[in-house]
């Protein structure tokens, strides 16, 4: 046994080798392309140092985020049938959602929770862009309901955070169907005077914007975030003409009336707080000044 080749060698390698980095340090920009670190850009709420990009958020980070000290209550969501017709194309469509399961963690494509945001009760609902693209099935639309009628239940507030490619295809009509009942769930959150903000973050799109994304009683878009039916490229081609710069972006759904503000991440939470301080308080702002019955007017002169 040669004690050198066998343990001095490895030995001397193993304290002079470079030590392997791992490739998920470093995330790259891809608005600027600048490299960010990667604890830099957590504790940036994932927006670029550089260029403010906004990136995407999972609904976990989402909530963590936008409650009050990261505090609130998951609530379980109704059951439904994982595959209810059946649907293969490159894969089946149950298999896809045990692979999206076991990425993700999380059962589908929404969390819904209640908790208090600036010391107020509210309800909210994540999506998850990172399980299919957020896009809305059975489970979603079920999820949309739940938090509704929780809202109504608890008279509070509801927040929708939406980040979703549309509805799923891999569900077929009942996916288009979730669209109108997604409606009439935020619909009964209306009618009991209760306020629905609707928060729209990159992407928000298809069906999930023909239907409840829409609908809030204040629209607040997160910068250069794409909002839209269709996409860009497809109406091109339909209507065969070159769109407007910026085109289904915030600023520009802004500037035509489609949302009411455009709020940076970091000031997201403060945003909510001061919007639902100002829908739920019936009370006026500053003590009333009684008239002065003694003093005359012009009126009264009159």
């Amino acid at each position: 046994m040669n004690w050198l080749t066998n343990f001095v060698r490895p030995k001397v390698r193993s304290l002079v080798a470079p030590k392997e980095i791992p490739d998920n340090l470093w995330v790259k920009c891809s608005s600027c392309g600048n490299m960010i670190f990667h604890r830099e850009l957590e504790q940036n709420s994932m927006v670029c140092s550089h260029c403010g990009y906004h990136m995407r958020l999972s609904a976990k980070k989402r909530l963590d985020m936008l409650f009050d000290y990261g505090e609130y209550k998951r609530i379980e969501l109704p059951q439904v049938k994982h595959d209810p017709i059946k649907f293969k194309d490159l894969k089946r469509y149950s298999d896809r959602l045990k692979d999206y399961r076991k990425k993700t963690k999380e059962d589908d494509a929404i969390i819904v929770a209640h908790g208090t945001l600036g010391g107020m009760p509210v309800v909210m609902a994540a999506f998850n862009f990172g399980f299919m693209g957020g896009s809305m099935g059975v489970a979603v639309g079920e999820g949309i309901v739940a938090a509704s009628e929780l809202a109504v239940l608890q008279e509070a507030p509801l927040i929708i955070v939406s980040s979703s490619g549309g509805a799923r295809m891999q569900e077929g009509i009942l996916s288009l169907m979730q669209m109108a009942r997604t409606t009439l769930a935020v619909n009964k959150v209306k009618e009991k005077g209760l306020p629905y903000i609707s928060v729209l973050t990159d992407p928000t799109t298809g069906g999930v914007t023909a239907s409840f994304a829409m609908l809030g009683d204040v629209a607040i878009a997160e910068p250069e975030c794409i909002i839209g039916f269709a996409g860009a490229r497809v109406i091109e081609q339909t209507i065969r003409q070159t769109l407007p710069e910026g085109f289904q972006r915030a600023e520009y759904l802004l500037e035509h009336g489609m949302v009411d503000m455009v709020v940076p991440r970091k000031e997201l939470r403060q945003t909510l707080s001061r919007v639902i301080g100002l829908l739920c308080n019936a009370k006026p702002a500053g003590d009333l000044i009684p008239l002065d019955s003694g003093k005359k007017t012009k009126a009264d002169d009159k």
